[in-house]
């Protein structure tokens, strides 16, 4: 067994040993102000969340080349394990712990989950148990470092990208989710509105997937247009069915009760999304392009991750609006990025990036009542103070985070291992689609 994984099953072990002294109780006690409806609602949300995961690693997969389907998919679905353990022992705390002048929660309040039960707390949730409200932000700390993958995809060495992860949801995704979702929080104090993770989770990726695009630089077969071609694209719908279907638990479920905020982000997360996606296509078809199942796929997303900062604060006409406008930011984006010489593998950062950023802002414009739209002008502006800040933070700090990552373990495999093909070169498995009989 190598030195550095045997290192890790004793820290695991340890890990493990350490949570039979670490009290929690689930005790019934009192139930008044539980809702059994909002309970029932954002189980199935959660749900609805953690199936995006295993869908954004059917998504990647269909998109790379065959020798890289399973690194690819697993470098999203190993986050349901790693980021898991890490958020129960201090992610949740670090996000939503007592905070400390706006800026981090107090890493030991809810350590191992202490503290974490049936209980109501009223700064989060009004009608759910602790432990709910905490499994659900567990998803959304899953997803958000599996898609930072697709910019580096087909390059990196997995046990790096592991290190990377937990040092990407440690300072960078959990000071941004308190800083934006903590009641405390100074964005949240600035009046800086995310209603399910525009800022937070793709904004933060996207910034990622950049800042990493660049520190690894391109592949050694970049430019080679039969190297790029999608291997699986039905795995690629199959991932934008299984991402579109759990989103409405990641919109509507923020909305944390089965109320009539979460038909609202409901309604506007199937609009934007189809218009997103309609418009796609057309703009592609317009410039000469074929209607093609791979830009109505990214459209979708597109349309997704636009709309979530905003969903349960716009109306359905501006999610069409916003729907539209994004995917044409974001197709001309990938355009503009096809051209130059930043090996964004998956176009992570002109998706998911820009369509955070182009949500962000028209929130700040349409948010009812508070937006630019309607005549008030302090929340937009805050929103673009908070789109600098966060712009900063994250790319930086996502830059250092992999020179660090980079000193610890090289991040990048050599050029045998990347021909050969990551499948081989890092888990010993291959992908063959075996020939039906008598073809």
């Amino acid at each position: 067994m190598k030195s550095r994984y045997l290192i890790s099953f004793v820290v695991l072990a340890l890990i493990a040993v350490l949570g039979l002294f670490t009290p929690q109780q689930f005790t019934i006690g009192d139930q008044v102000g539980l809702d059994k409806a909002d309970i029932a609602w954002m189980l199935t949300a959660s749900g609805l969340v953690l199936l995006m995961t295993p869908g954004l690693s059917f998504f990647y997969g269909g998109m790379v080349s065959k020798k890289n389907i399973i690194s690819t998919m697993l470098q999203s679905f190993i986050a349901l394990g790693v980021i898991t353990l890490l958020f129960v022992i201090v992610g949740f705390s670090l996000c939503f712990g007592d905070s400390f002048h706006g800026l981090i929660g107090n890493p030991f309040q809810y350590a191992f989950f202490k503290n974490v039960g049936f209980a109501i707390e009223p700064k989060f949730a009004t009608t759910i148990p602790l432990i709910l409200f905490a499994i659900f932000q567990l998803k959304f700390a899953i997803i958000t470092p599996a898609l930072i993958t697709g910019s580096f995809a087909e390059r990196v060495k997995f046990n790096a990208y592991l290190i990377f992860i937990c040092l990407f949801s440690l300072f960078i995704y959990c000071p941004l989710a308190h800083w934006t979702w903590h009641p405390d929080g100074f964005l949240r104090q600035w009046g800086v509105l995310d209603f399910a993770g525009g800022t937070v989770v793709h904004m933060s990726a996207g910034y990622a997937a950049l800042a990493g695009a660049m520190f690894l630089g391109p592949r050694t077969s970049f430019g080679d247009s039969k190297h790029t071609e999608p291997a699986n694209i039905p795995f690629v719908i199959l991932g934008t069915g299984m991402l579109w279907f759990g989103w409405f638990g990641f919109n509507a479920g923020s909305s944390l009760g089965a109320n009539l905020l979460a038909i609202q982000a409901f309604a506007t997360t199937i609009v934007a999304s189809a218009t997103a996606m309609m418009g796609w296509i057309f703009f592609d078809a317009a410039r000469g392009k074929k209607i093609s199942a791979m830009g109505a796929c990214i459209g979708a997303v597109v349309g997704l991750v636009a709309i979530t900062p905003a969903a349960g604060f716009v109306t359905i006409p501006q999610s069409i609006f916003i729907g539209f406008i994004s995917a044409v930011i974001s197709n001309l984006a990938v355009r503009a990025k096809n051209k130059s010489n930043l090996d964004d593998t998956l176009d992570v950062f002109p998706c998911h990036g820009l369509g955070g950023i182009s949500g962000m802002l028209l929130t700040g414009i349409f948010a009812k009542e508070v937006g630019l739209f309607y005549g008030q002008t302090h929340t937009f502006l805050y929103h673009l103070l908070a789109l600098v800040i966060i712009s900063v933070y994250t790319f930086v700090g996502s830059y250092i985070l992999y020179y660090i990552t980079d000193k610890i373990v090289s991040l990048r495999v050599s050029v045998e291992e990347e021909n050969f093909g990551l499948d081989l070169s890092q888990h010993g498995e291959s992908y063959k689609l075996k020939k039906i009989v008598g073809q």
